[in-house]
């Protein structure tokens, strides 16, 4: 049951076949996207399944997955589970597509990153269905990264692994 005075969640919008609409939770809007950008950064190998192949120390190349946390403007705090495949668009960068589910409901973006050490990687991402733009780092150590996003007064801490 839902709480009187209480936009309903954009998971419950978009099951009843709506858009959702976040002009008037746009910092919730922004915390959604920066947790599925989030969840692209930081990596953690599933456990019980064998690791691939270890990549070139800090390459990028590839899909990823994983979880972490976003932060809410509000203050609030969500788990969030994030996909994401990373494609090289010059020698020291790459594009970013991801998409990352909360409670709330998920969101996909884009971002590009370029490096900026051998296994760290900076640079924005935007997510065009809310118009949301912020920043990305990325610590890349062999399979596993750590994300981090900020943007809108949100925040995202994610750890993700190649799949």
């Amino acid at each position: 049951m839902t709480a009187p005075n209480v936009e309903p969640s954009p998971s419950t919008i978009a099951a009843a076949g709506a858009r959702p609409a976040c002009v008037p939770r746009r910092s919730a809007c922004a915390i959604l996207a920066l947790s599925a950008l989030a969840a692209l950064a930081i990596a953690v190998p599933a456990a019980g399944k064998e690791a691939p192949p270890k990549a070139a120390s800090g390459d990028l190349s590839g899909s990823w997955s994983g979880g972490g946390w976003v932060s809410f403007s509000s203050g609030n705090k969500e788990r969030a589970r994030c996909r994401a495949h990373y494609s090289r668009a010059g020698a020291n960068s790459y594009n970013l597509s991801a998409t990352c589910a909360t409670p709330s409901g998920s969101a996909s973006q884009t971002a590009d990153v370029y490096q900026v050490s051998p296994n760290r990687y900076r640079g924005s991402f935007h997510n065009a269905e809310y118009n949301v733009s912020g920043s990305i780092r990325i610590v890349v150590s062999g399979n596993s990264q750590s994300v981090s996003l900020a943007g809108e007064g949100a925040s995202a801490a994610l750890s993700l692994s190649r799949r």
